[in-house]
């Protein structure tokens, strides 16, 4: 059939597969003909915006990717970074958002197996999951399902597969109300002497399939994930895959003992697009050909057809270029594991992708056109900021009522501060995520050192795994086994970690993407040196709506460019990360109604002495409490606050700008006290401003606090900016009264006057107070109130559901 000829395709049957027409000629233009069913599946997949980042790879292009530390960056399956004393992390994030929406447990399960994959397909072992989540509002009943599936999910997979969840974010909007967002970061410990890279090389070599069988599920997922959803979505559940959490555990430690024998010259997990992605990316990176024939692959399902074996995304699958000659020795380890492995293709001297079938070529298509050679569209940039962010710009805090230090009329009713504080540790995004994370097993492998809720940051112990495979002793000499050659020397510091955490403030980037998204980098790295950790690097999750409209991709194109400015001056090279566009979703009129712009952080970094780390909580009792950064009487704003959105139930304002310069004295004064032992507790001033920071460390410690602010009662400011505003570079710190001197020496010389003594620390007893200096009472609320408000507000919630649905069944 000649390329003139016409299209055995109709434009619906080219559309269903996410081809746009011009795409389908420039096909037709390089295969000289017209693509087959499998082939146009194919293109399908692997053009779309999952696999190919067509509208936002010239974007990606900006960000800072390479370091003294950085060993991977952008391209493999993860980063990877030196951790020094011969310690090498892999790291990624992943989103998993429209599977989720559609079948919330299964959605984000297969989220939490893909990303580990991403992890031991570098010859890494897991050793800690993260997850940044949005839902609409928790008192819709349908948020209320999605958000109870997504949790349990995540809890079903890495609960069995054996990798701790031990920590993340989770925020409720109603933005979020369609199309949820589930994004998974997973880090793990190099255990194999090489890395373990995707480039297919040696002509003749096998290429072997390992892992678990192929059926109909995921069918289609990577184009699922590049369209918006509708209220037909839920016809799309087969594009949703079905994981098996014991079957993976398996693969991990059958793909660590493979890559440790030396035999496999590749490896690529099957995630998005399957068979599709994994024969064409190794095909294009290694600048070879793969032949694979789809006869020898292990099936669930009778049958099926080339295009079904391309396109499906069952789960827990790898591919594997092999040494010639030992494939035998990785098949023996993988039927030793219970695991299917068998020779499916070699790799050819031609760039093609060839894909057999029955004893026929099913597919033939160059490998650069499927996995490089991708169409890219520069799309053409808004001249000025769209008519709703200018918009939001013109409030400031006259547009609220007037208030005092007594508090401030709202719908005609006095609210107190006492009030507004308890109404914000009230509201599900501030309010403990206990009832999550407890169903996580956060303590498997024994390695998590701060629990979740209880600092700004996740802690891992750096245990390393020697290259037999046993755990290292690091307090004797009995690092692996003498007698294997492999075995890793012995570790200098015993006592190092490493610290994650994964952040953004979606409000602040829909108002500003571009100083939104400098405030997510600079917010994660201040949340690592809270814990005592040097931030290291960044993989980022762009969840964004659709960028063919002009004003979403002037919010991708502004967030971009804020995230590669904030990782240039905090020095955090990006090593990777994913794409996820067209979050929007459609209602039952046919609207479009797209999530804010939601560009997620997931940074690491390195903690040297696991001795002097810290957590939220006040220590003791006649501890001084510190405010590094902006002091109290600093003009702070509320736009894209907290406050403003909950009580005031308005998005609007200038989110706070960063100053790069104090943010990285901040950081640094307060990883230099945590490392001397003169900070106790550190807690970053983010949602909620510095009085809901200051009432979290008390709940998690249950001791009280006396705040003094240096402000007269009838000061200029107005309370509500004092007490609630938000800004970047601010940190609440506990030193001993013992180290006082030290301390404030180091700060006066430091930090100039960018730093202040607000407060002590109070026993148990006692209530959080925070005073004006002619010593008026703004707030005064017992410990048990702030606790009871903070850590029931959303089993509350989820109890009205429950209660909803006894109703229902009695009645």
């Amino acid at each position: 059939m000649t390329a003139t000829s016409q299209p055995p395709f109709s434009t619906e049957e080219i559309a269903k597969e996410g081809i746009k027409p011009e795409e389908y000629q420039e096909i037709v233009k390089r295969l000289g003909r017209h693509p087959n069913k499998a082939e146009l599946g194919m293109f399908g997949v692997m053009w779309s915006e999952h696999c190919c980042y067509k509208n936002s790879r010239p974007l990606l292009k900006q960000f800072p990717t390479t370091g003294k530390r950085i060993l991977v960056g952008p391209g493999e399956n993860a980063g990877v970074v030196d951790l020094g004393d011969g310690l090498q992390l892999a790291f990624k994030i992943e989103s998993h958002n429209h599977p989720s929406a559609v079948e919330p447990f299964q959605g984000a399960a297969t989220g939490v197996g893909g990303i580990l994959r991403d992890i031991f397909t570098m010859g890494a072992r897991p050793i800690a999951v993260l997850n940044s989540l949005r839902f609409g509002n928790l008192e819709d009943a349908k948020t209320r399902r999605l958000f109870s599936g997504v949790v349990s999910g995540i809890a079903h997979y890495g609960n069995c597969v054996g990798v701790p969840t031990v920590g993340g974010e989770v925020y409720f909007d109603k933005a979020y109300s369609g199309n949820p967002l589930v994004n998974v970061m997973a880090l793990g410990l190099m255990e194999t002497p090489e890395i373990v890279k995707s480039g297919a090389s040696g002509i003749g070599n096998p290429v072997l399939y390992v892992g678990s069988t192929t059926g109909r599920d995921g069918m289609g997922g990577a184009s699922f994930a590049s369209a918006e959803l509708s209220d037909e979505s839920v016809d799309n559940r087969p594009a949703v895959q079905v994981g098996d959490p014991f079957l993976e555990k398996s693969l991990i430690e059958a793909c660590l003992e493979a890559f440790k024998t030396g035999a496999v010259v590749a490896a690529q997990d099957m995630g998005a697009a399957g068979i599709t992605c994994s024969t064409s990316e190794m095909a294009a990176n290694g600048g070879v050909g793969v032949e694979f024939d789809l006869d020898k692959i292990p099936n669930r399902e009778t049958g099926m057809i080339p295009y079904e074996y391309l396109l499906s995304e069952s789960q827990e699958r790898m591919l594997f270029v092999a040494k010639k000659g030992r494939e035998q020795e990785l098949i023996d380890i993988f039927v030793r594991w219970g695991l299917n492995a068998v020779v499916a293709g070699k790799v050819i001297e031609e760039p093609i992708v060839r894909i057999l079938y029955q004893g026929e070529v099913a597919a033939e298509i160059p490998a650069t056109a499927l996995a490089e050679n991708t169409p890219i569209y520069n799309r053409e940039l808004l001249a000025e900021p769209p008519e709703y962010a200018r918009k939001a710009w013109e409030w400031t805090s006259k547009d609220l009522p007037d208030c005092t230090f007594e508090g401030i009329e709202i719908k005609g009713k006095l609210q107190t501060w006492n009030d507004i504080l308890l109404t914000l540790l009230d509201t599900p995004t501030i309010a403990s995520k206990s009832w999550v994370y407890r169903q996580y097993d956060h303590q498997v492998q024994n390695n998590t050192v701060m629990l979740p809720g209880g600092a700004d940051a996740a802690i891992i112990r750096l245990r390393p795994v020697g290259r037999d495979g046993e755990i290292e002793r690091q307090g004797d000499k009995e690092i692996g086994k003498e007698e294997n050659s492999h075995a890793q020397s012995p570790i200098p510091n015993a006592h190092s970690g490493v610290a994650a955490t994964v952040d953004c403030n979606s409000r602040y980037v829909y108002l500003d993407p571009y100083e939104g998204a400098k405030a997510v980098v600079a917010e994660a790295a201040r949340n690592l040196s809270c814990v005592g950790a040097e931030p290291l690097a960044v993989t980022d999750n762009l969840n964004f709506g659709s960028p063919e409209k002009p004003i979403g991709y002037w919010q991708l194109s502004e967030a971009c460019r804020g995230l590669a400015e904030g990782c240039q001056e905090l020095s955090t090279p990006v090593t990777g990360g994913n794409v996820s566009l067209y979050n929007e979703t459609f209602d039952s009129q046919g609207n479009p109604q797209p999530i804010y712009p939601t560009p997620v952080v997931g940074m690491v970094g390195l903690i040297p002495d696991l001795n002097r780390i810290c957590s939220q909580a006040w220590q003791s009792e006649g501890d001084i409490i510190y405010l590094l950064g902006l002091p109290i009487q600093s003009t702070i704003e509320l736009g894209g606050s907290e406050y403003l959105a909950t009580v005031h139930d308005s998005v609007a304002g200038k989110p706070p700008k960063i100053d790069f310069d104090l943010e990285r004295r901040v950081q640094k004064a307060c990883r230099e006290g945590i490392r001397q032992g003169w900070v106790r507790s550190a807690h970053d001033c983010a949602e909620g401003g510095i009085t809901v920071a200051v009432a979290e460390c008390c709940i998690n410690s249950h001791l009280g606090a006396d705040i003094h602010f240096e402000l007269p009662a009838n000061n200029a400011q107005r309370w509500d900016e004092v007490l609630f505003g938000e800004s970047g570079a601010r940190i609440i710190v506990s030193v001993a009264l013992a180290q006082q001197e030290n301390w404030e020496s180091y700060l006066q010389e430091n930090l100039s006057s960018k730093w202040q003594k607000i407060g002590v620390v109070k026993n148990p007893q006692a209530d959080l107070r925070v005073f004006t200096l002619d010593n008026k009472t703004l707030i005064n609320v017992t410990i048990d109130n702030v606790s009871n408000h903070y850590y029931h507000s959303i089993t509350k919630r989820l109890a009205v559901n429950k209660q909803l649905n006894t109703q229902l069944t009695t009645e």
